[in-house]
């Protein structure tokens, strides 16, 4: 009930930056700027926010997290390189389809929730979905955006250029927080405070900036893609599903299998659209899987716990 709860307060924030995008309160320019707010300052502090609390998580939990994140990405990177031809995906967009299958929108969406259900401690197992994460996007998505037709932008850029953008504010917070947990750094309470009232802000700013850019996509043909449709089903339903189901063979930990099922359920990230918009990839076809994978996760994540937790 509780996830219901929060998927629903969630919608809401959505609905409002709908509107806002609607009555020109946020532009596409404004859009573009509270996302970097997000992604720079909110998200990170939210992150960093899971080693101030008091409670501690020991180290081979976190060993055996790391050990199911592993496992997790290698089966998704597999079944990225299947769906799409079992989907009978056209050639031109087997690269995005691969790269929505793989990346979630484990921060905008994810981490709100994680911090929501479990409290703020359990970020801890949530972010380090983002350091492998992080990885694979700017290699294997880049690469697969780039492999279709007319791609090849990425020529221009070479491994100085992919180590700045694996090594961005998100995964330094990330190691930081692990930094200052694992050896008991303490922080001083100014500090602590800043930190929690920046963290405030993702959830609100990070699900009105989703909202706003669903207001520039048309609803109804949305709804009668019926390809992506089945992607979604299977991205929302059929894989945390099972995944959850298997990793719950070798795990009992409650929290561990709420994480790692918010991680699978979590709709197709933003990132997804914005790397076809630079590597000549499906770009629409991305921004429609985003959307759409965004308006039914208000519902399937519910869902999807109810059946698996």
């Amino acid at each position: 009930m509780l996830l219901l709860e929060q998927m629903v307060v969630l919608f809401l924030l959505m609905g409002i930056g709908y509107l806002c995008y609607k009555k020109e309160i946020i532009t596409d320019e404004a859009g573009k700027k509270l996302s970097a707010i997000v992604v720079n300052i909110a998200n990170p502090a939210l992150v960093l926010t899971g080693c101030l609390g008091e409670e501690k998580i020991q180290g081979r939990e976190l060993f055996v997290t790391a050990a199911i994140i592993t496992g997790v990405y290698s089966a998704l990177l597999l079944i990225a390189q299947i769906l799409p031809r079992l989907l009978r995906v056209e050639k031109e967009s087997r690269g995005t389809y691969k790269a929505m299958t793989v990346f979630s929108n484990i921060g905008f969406m994810g981490f709100p929730v994680v911090a929501a259900l479990y409290g703020k401690s359990a970020l801890l197992y949530a972010a380090l979905f983002t350091i492998p994460y992080n990885i694979l996007i700017y290699t294997y998505g880049v690469s697969s955006m780039s492999s279709e037709p007319e791609g090849g932008r990425q020529k221009g850029h070479g491994a100085a250029f992919l180590i700045r953008r694996i090594f961005n504010v998100g995964v330094i917070s990330c190691i930081a927080a692990m930094i200052i947990y694992l050896c008991e750094i303490p922080v001083p309470g100014m500090i602590a405070d800043t930190i929690t009232h920046l963290s405030n802000l993702t959830a609100p700013l990070s699900m009105m900036v989703i909202g706003a850019s669903l207001a520039t996509i048309n609803l109804k043909k949305l709804f009668t893609d019926l390809r992506l449709l089945l992607f979604s089903v299977i991205k929302l339903l059929v894989l945390p599903a099972v995944g959850v189901m298997v990793i719950r063979q070798f795990v009992d930990n409650e929290v561990i299998l709420g994480v790692c099922l918010v991680m699978l359920a979590t709709p197709v990230g933003s990132m997804t659209a914005m790397l076809a918009q630079q590597y000549d990839g499906d770009y629409e076809m991305a921004s429609k899987g985003v959307a759409l994978t965004t308006i039914l996760s208000v519902a399937t994540i519910p869902l999807v716990s109810m059946l698996v937790m």
